[in-house]
């Protein structure tokens, strides 16, 4: 996967649980747990919806590494080459 389409399967994904997120506004590097005020149900919703559609399975351990827009994109490019 390129980073490109990594970084858009991430968008879609929070985008089912914040229909209405402004990814402009959100920066690579902003947490967006606190960005979208996710809470942690929010945020393990996300978890479950990005490992769907991607197919790559995301362990507990796995969580930190997905905390912004730029690290989830990293991991998800990582774990598909």
């Amino acid at each position: 996967m390129k980073r490109d389409e990594a970084l858009d399967v991430v968008k879609e994904s929070l985008a089912e649980i914040v229909p209405d997120a402004d990814f402009a506004a959100l920066g690579p590097d902003d947490k967006f747990r606190d960005a979208l005020e996710l809470d942690s149900l929010d945020f393990l919703s996300f978890i479950e919806i990005l490992g769907r559609r991607t197919g790559i399975r995301i362990d507990d351990e796995d969580t930190p590494n997905l905390t912004t827009l730029s690290d989830s994109a990293d991991f998800l490019v990582a774990r598909t080459e």
